[in-house]
């Protein structure tokens, strides 16, 4: 990271078009983590993290700002039914809720009191992180639904949850030991939504590959401190890719200030980045960074919308 800033400095050139070159103008759609449940917070959700995407918006400043008004929509809407609006480490509010699909509908009630229309200008992206409850062969759900699934159960909640509401992405929706279930989940959901592989992958190459090969999951996601250096994680990408594979940069929950991933995200043309909720500095630093660089790109700056999507 510091030689790719100092190459940068050296030549002139903004991080985001020394990485990647003239081409370099998509900006993503951000995956805000808004609510927040299994090992990252101290409640009674079971999966980890609940994102809401503002695939609607016509650049990146307004989906930015659709992001914000609904964050804030949540915040009331949770005061007004008595449940806590305390934040985790990605700054996404941790209350005590009664089921995990509650967590569901208390967000895209907040998406209609933003005046926004769900699954049209805002849509939902999850990370369980599936790996955290898997015990002994099964996915137990401890916390809220009280129950013990097997991996053709799993499978048929997520394509019971993705039939009933407006879900475009799945994290981690199956452990990262359960390569069996997720062929499952490939075959049963691959085409609707988008698989996005994050415990299982690991940001490996050789690991995707072994993926592509057994038609596991549709996308990877993409942390630059898995696997290490900026090089193997455009290998990662560049393996991705080649398979049709979609890729997702992704922030970490220990994070800093630093922006890096902001520029990275635009020089790869990702299309999707996860960083967190407008809220706490860490995270708020690359969407600053977003902003700078849509400002800097001008009317050559592309939102990358619904697109990664596949839709």
């Amino acid at each position: 990271m510091p030689v790719a800033r100092a190459a940068a400095e050296s030549r002139s050139l903004p991080l985001y078009r020394n990485l990647g070159g003239t081409e370099a103008r998509l900006l993503p759609v951000p995956m805000l983590n808004v609510l927040n449940g299994g090992v990252h917070a101290d409640n009674s959700v079971d999966f980890q993290e609940f994102m809401i995407a503002p695939v609607g918006a016509s650049n990146f400043k307004e989906a930015m700002r659709w992001a914000a008004e609904c964050y804030q929509a949540l915040k009331s809407t949770l005061k007004a039914r008595a449940l806590g609006t305390g934040v985790g480490d990605e700054g996404g509010f941790a209350p005590n809720l009664k089921a995990n699909v509650e967590a569901v509908e208390v967000i895209l009630a907040a998406i209609q009191a933003a005046g926004l229309a769900p699954g049209k200008d805002v849509v939902i992206a999850l990370d369980p992180a599936a790996s955290e409850f898997f015990e002994d062969g099964a996915y137990v759900l401890s916390r809220s639904d009280k129950s013990r699934k097997s991996a053709e159960e799993m499978v048929a909640f997520w394509e019971d949850w993705i039939r009933q509401f407006p879900i475009w992405l799945l994290e981690d929706g199956l452990a990262e030991q359960d390569w069996r279930g997720w062929r499952l989940l490939t075959e049963r959901l691959g085409g609707k939504v988008k698989l996005v592989g994050d415990d299982i992958f690991v940001t490996n190459p050789a690991i995707v590959k072994q993926a592509i090969e057994q038609r596991v999951a549709n996308s990877v996601l993409i942390k630059l401190n898995q696997i290490g250096t900026i090089t193997e994680t455009l290998e990662c990408m560049r393996v991705a890719r080649a398979a049709g594979y979609g890729t997702v940069v992704s922030h970490r929950s220990g994070e800093t200030a630093d922006d890096f991933i902001a520029d990275f995200t635009v020089a790869t043309g990702a299309g999707q980045i996860k960083t967190g909720a407008p809220c706490r500095g860490e995270r708020v630093a690359k969407y600053n960074q977003m902003f700078r660089i849509e400002e800097e790109l001008g009317p050559q700056a592309r939102y990358a919308g619904p697109g990664p999507f596949g839709r």
